[in-house]
């Protein structure tokens, strides 16, 4: 979809909710001449005309509560060498993009460039003569245009026009453009409703009488059947006296760039909100089976259990919070971008390592690869203060990929080190490293990339997982390495955590 949009033919740019330009594509690049590096990070408001500042800022702060509005014109600046150009004249579609509680995180703006059909128009409302050279030349950026004289009989229908409703000029001139041309029953162009036929009338009215009058919807079946959609600008015709004569209207059409363009977008939001709606079906089936195992869990221990089966049912309990946060993980963004609360609760290494591996045996067993714990006793036994579920979510991941990409038959050792710096009286800062060493060729470049977030490549599922790990230990003060070394690679995890006076050295 990213790459669609960056090579879509039609202008499309998207802003945060600070309004700052996030999204600019290669055409809205090419019509401004501003590139999409120059673009990024500065403020809409300050890339459009001044004139058009109003219209864009009103569009903006509605698409941000979720109002969407369609068919808005505003001109926006040109740059470098398109700068003797003047401004360019965009249609442009607001779509409010969302976040998956449906919270509105930006705006996508897809655009039509209609600079040369407005200076075209521009042309043919001022000019006061022999206008009818401009009207019915074949020129495709002439756009549909009809007329009407101040009794309402039809008195121009051009080229355009016949192209786009089948019908020829012949066949609509000097017929009551309301009623015989444009109505509900016996017209050539029939309209949807009488509420169309009424609206329809009563912009004609107001541009007779020289209101001046914005640009609305209009819709109405072409001969063939088709409905065509559209938006209606109509102006008043003078004479050399300047008394109303007439009414011009000027018919603006999606181009097909335009409709593709929309109907990909329109298709993206509807697959999100599938995915969004399994996603959430998902997570409540799996909170119905989690609880009885919960429940059967607390009923075990309240029955004689031995030491052993006390530490199993300890670990099945550590690896059920565990899948229970992560269910509760609703916003990705609160941890990709760091704003996620940590918890702050006393635990063991000995805990987190025995819940993390726990999660790993299936698949190890599976491929005959010997996991190794050689961590110290001394370091596992050690009082620390953190969030140990994230630490456990985080190993448990990195362990996972590291038996994904070790031969069969091999092996995966697992070693820790812990080094403590005095921060006060009763508190010690401990700076935790674990590796995780496999054998094999190794995790291969792409996912890493995936991992470190490098530019251009997207997040698959297990790059994604990876990421998230890594975030989390960035919460922690932490990161994550991979080593690679002859025929072995590692994961070298850091954490920064708490210990109580009593940490030994």
């Amino acid at each position: 979809m990213v790459r669609l949009i960056e090579t879509a033919t039609v202008p499309i740019l998207a802003v945060d909710v600070d309004g700052l330009v996030n999204g600019w594509n290669i055409k809205i690049a090419e019509l401004t001449g501003l590139s999409v590096g120059d673009a990024i990070g500065k403020h809409l408001l300050t890339l459009v005309e001044n004139s058009s500042v109003g219209i864009v800022k009103k569009m903006l702060e509605m698409a941000l509560k979720g109002e969407e509005e369609k068919n808005v014109q505003f001109e926006i600046k040109t740059h470098g060498s398109k700068v003797d150009c003047g401004p360019i004249r965009l249609v442009v579609n607001a779509c409010a993009s969302r976040d998956i509680h449906d919270n509105v995180v930006g705006v996508c703006f897809v655009a039509q460039d209609i600079t040369a059909q407005k200076t075209v128009m521009d042309k043919f409302t001022r000019i006061e003569g022999d206008y009818k050279a401009i009207v019915q030349n074949p020129n495709p950026l002439i756009p549909p245009i009809f007329g009407t004289d101040e009794f309402g009989w039809c008195c121009e229908w051009n080229a355009a026009m016949t192209k786009v409703t089948g019908w020829k000029r012949e066949e609509v001139m000097d017929k009551m453009l309301l009623g015989e041309v444009f109505g509900t029953q016996m017209a050539c162009c029939r309209l949807k409703n009488q509420e169309a036929f009424v609206n329809f009338g009563i912009v004609l009215n107001k541009a007779m009488t020289g209101l001046e009058t914005a640009k609305v919807a209009f819709g109405f079946f072409a001969r063939s059947g088709k409905y065509v959609e559209c938006l209606l600008s109509v102006s008043k015709k003078l004479d050399v006296e300047g008394v109303v004569t007439g009414v011009f209207c000027f018919l603006q059409l999606a181009s097909p760039e335009l409709q593709q363009a929309l109907h990909v977008q329109r298709i993206s939001e509807q697959t999100a909100l599938k995915r969004l709606k399994a996603l959430t079906y998902m997570k409540r089936q799996i909170r119905n089976p989690l609880s009885g195992m919960m429940f059967s869990r607390k009923m075990l221990e309240a029955t004689e259990l031995g030491a052993e089966q006390k530490q199993l049912l300890h670990t099945s309990a550590q690896c059920q919070c565990q899948l229970s946060k992560v269910l509760d993980d609703s916003d990705l963004d609160s941890i990709i971008d760091g704003y996620l609360d940590l918890e702050m609760a006393e635990f063991t290494l000995h805990d987190v390592l025995v819940a993390s591996l726990s999660q790993v045996m299936t698949k190890s067993n599976t491929k005959a690869i010997r996991i190794v714990n050689d961590v110290k006793e001394q370091i596992v036994t050690e009082t620390l203060y953190g969030d140990s579920l994230r630490l456990q979510q985080a190993i448990a991941d990195f362990l996972l990929i590291s038996i994904n990409f070790t031969p069969n038959g091999g092996q995966v050792v697992v070693t820790a080190t812990l080094t403590k710096e005095q921060i006060g009286q009763s508190v010690h800062l401990v700076n935790l490293e674990l590796s995780i060493t496999h054998g094999g060729s190794g995790v291969p470049e792409a996912l890493l990339n995936q991992m470190f977030e490098s530019n251009g490549v997207e997040s698959e599922e297990e790059g994604i997982s990876l990421l998230i790990s890594r975030k989390l230990l960035k919460l922690m003060n932490g990161d994550v390495r991979y080593v690679r070394e002859a025929g072995k690679s590692s994961f070298i995890l850091s954490a920064e955590l708490a210990a109580a006076h009593k940490l030994k050295d």
